[in-house]
């Protein structure tokens, strides 16, 4: 294999787009189930990394992660129904409703500025059809829409998508002050190798295996519904 064919500029500059955290996803409002441990007493800056280690791996990983890689090969196919199913099985793997509702406003808030930012028949096709509430529209699922229609590799999207959620979470982190800018920075290093072996397993992990485990971060996410102040979404 050449360099040329390893290396596509134009694949990386729209990952890198997609997973800025300045990408309008609706991720900088979310926690993801870190205010609901913080709130708890559950974490504190020795235990981030450790908490955002074990939801890649117990949770975005076998979920979300999964999820795309299949819904990207389906994608690029143009099984647009395998698509949908995967779709709808991410939903219901997510047991708390603020996590359904979190990953449905941005899946939505994704496919609507993807459909203007990048254009294309697919992704406008999947814009229209998560818009018109045909298929759940999670997250995962519209960014591997996107990523398949612009041309990013399956393990690349997979990876940058994991990056987005462990920049997100890290940010949360920030603003809850359990962490400070450099230490977030050590955090995000920390996780890279986490980030390529979830990428690894959620490659090869078939669409019958989609969904975490993690009844902890169930549980918190299911007080966080309750909680009387909230920073965060999710």
């Amino acid at each position: 294999m050449t360099t040329s064919e390893r290396f596509d500029p134009a694949a990386l500059l729209v990952s890198l787009q997609l997973s800025d955290s300045a990408f309008p996803s609706g991720f900088y409002t979310m926690s993801h189930g870190l205010e609901g441990f913080a709130q708890a007493g559950l974490v504190d800056a020795g235990t981030i990394g450790d908490l955002l280690d074990d939801m890649l791996t117990a949770t975005v990983g076998p979920g979300d992660a999964t999820a795309l890689a299949r819904a990207h090969q389906a994608a690029a196919r143009g099984d647009w129904e395998s698509v949908a199913e995967i779709d709808r099985l991410l939903y219901a793997s997510k047991l708390n409703a603020e996590l359904r509702r979190s990953s449905v406003r941005s899946g939505r808030q994704v496919a609507d500025i993807a459909a203007e930012v990048f254009g294309g028949d697919d992704i406008a096709a999947w814009a229209a059809r998560v818009k018109a509430r045909q298929t759940p529209g999670c997250q995962a699922v519209v960014s591997a829409v996107v990523y398949a229609a612009t041309g990013v590799p399956t393990a690349q999207a997979v990876a940058s998508d994991l990056f987005a959620f462990a920049t997100s979470f890290a940010g949360a982190a920030l603003r809850l002050r359990l962490t400070d800018h450099r230490s977030t920075q050590v955090i995000l290093r920390r996780a890279q190798p986490v980030i390529m072996a979830v990428t690894e397993d959620a490659l090869v992990r078939p669409v019958e295996d989609i969904g975490g485990f993690a009844p902890t971060g169930d549980i918190m996410s299911a007080a966080h519904e309750r909680a009387e102040a909230r920073l965060f979404t999710s």
